[in-house]
């Protein structure tokens, strides 16, 4: 995560390089995919998942939380880019740095 000091112009410079070939290589990798293995009940209107999470060509087990709330699934799951052989990136001069942990926030609307 970029610290909330960072300006307009490197947030867009990080954005503009997580797309390059060097980080997330869309072009080469266009797909990021998740297979469920096992969900397990936590309580109300709350699971555990597990499952194989495909990204930047290399799949890792992972286990997250998701809960229901008003008709919509919401969940995090923390990943370090390192474990799919993902440089962190590093802007302006180095003194930028992307964290290698990254925290990835969803949501699942249903639909009528």
């Amino acid at each position: 995560m970029l610290d909330p000091e960072v300006g307009s112009d490197t947030r867009a410079q990080v954005q503009q390089t997580m797309q390059d070939p060097q980080v997330l290589n869309s072009d080469h990798f266009p797909e990021i995919r998740f297979e469920s293995t096992k969900i397990e009940a936590k309580g109300q209107n709350r699971w555990i998942v597990r499952g194989n999470l495909t990204l930047h060509g290399q799949s890792h087990h992972i286990i997250f939380d998701v809960a229901l709330s008003d008709r919509l699934y919401r969940g995090t799951a923390t990943i370090k880019q390192t474990d799919f052989g993902i440089t962190p990136v590093s802007v302006a001069g180095g003194s930028v740095k992307v964290k290698d942990d990254v925290k990835v926030e969803f949501g699942i609307a249903l639909r009528n």
